[in-house]
């Protein structure tokens, strides 16, 4: 029983407060198509775009850590509502630990708390979840029981996840190079698919990924992603598809993770099975 609260807790964590936006707009909006194509003018990089794309998770992973910011933006309306998070990541243990920050009101004040985000390979942990969650518990989802895979209901996506939606590129074409935070970075563009992503992923995304390649409206995955000289992802910008259950509707999530500070200290103390909360969450 507290297993199946567990998840529907999940289901409604941070989803909930997405779902409920869109359930008041005529529509929301993602921004461009996914370009075909494959070769560029420069380097190795340049010229086998899909292959460079394919190892940039094993890339974070020789990378070690960084620090990260992520967002998650939905329109209604002709309003954009974004959710912002902020911390860090290891990529060797596939521990992280983030603050993620929901949408002010109309009125430009916050009716929440930001939430504390313990990222796992197989679980996600909320603290200062609210509705009825004691302040000193901690909510536990199973990643690979949300039909998202958590690349939406937390309200950021896992970077590590992030990097290895990447393994599923199928088509990308080099976009040139350009600067991010005075970093040099190469620009590509493309459509990953996460059915051939969940295949190729490592640990817990496998099943993380195959369970977003069956939630999603549809397992292809447009993408921006620039990566600096060393391969390592600096951002990649996705856009999510999921079907609006109130309207039947394909809805639009634009999700943004940078990376920056590689080799950042990275300390993940996750909750003791007595701070982990086994009631009912209710429903924002």
């Amino acid at each position: 029983m507290a297993q199946r609260q567990h998840r529907w807790a999940g289901a409604v964590a941070v989803a909930g407060l997405m779902a409920s936006v869109c359930a008041g707009a005529a529509g929301c909006a993602g921004s461009g198509a996914a370009a075909e194509g494959g070769r560029g003018p420069e380097g190795g990089r340049a010229t086998d775009p899909v292959g460079t794309l394919h190892r940039a998770a094993d890339t974070l992973v020789g990378a070690g850590s960084s620090q990260a910011r992520t967002s998650m933006e939905m329109a209604t309306g002709g309003t954009r509502v974004t959710i912002r998070g902020e911390g860090v990541y290891d990529y060797r243990h596939r521990l992280g630990r983030l603050k993620v920050m929901l949408p002010q009101d109309p009125a430009g004040e916050s009716r929440h708390r930001p939430i504390t985000e313990l990222l796992t390979p197989d679980a996600l942990f909320m603290k200062n979840r609210g509705a009825g969650v004691p302040a000193d518990k901690w909510v536990r989802v199973e990643t690979a029981s949300l039909s998202d895979g958590n690349l939406v209901t937390g309200g950021a996506t896992d970077p590590l996840a992030a990097a290895e939606v990447l393994r599923g590129t199928r088509t990308a074409t080099y976009l040139g190079r350009t600067e991010l935070a005075g970093t040099a970075v190469r620009h590509y563009r493309g459509t990953a698919d996460l059915t051939v992503a969940a295949r190729s992923a490592t640990g817990g995304n496998r099943a993380s990924l195959a369970a977003a390649a069956k939630g999603f409206a549809t397992a292809r995955v447009p993408f921006d992603a620039y990566l600096d000289d060393e391969g390592r992802i600096r951002k990649v910008r996705y856009r999510f598809s999921f079907v609006n259950g109130q309207r039947g509707r394909a809805v639009e999530v634009a999700s943004t993770t940078l990376l920056y500070g590689f080799g950042a200290p990275v300390d993940v103390r996750l909750p003791a099975p007595r701070d982990i909360y086994a009631g009912r969450v209710a429903e924002e």
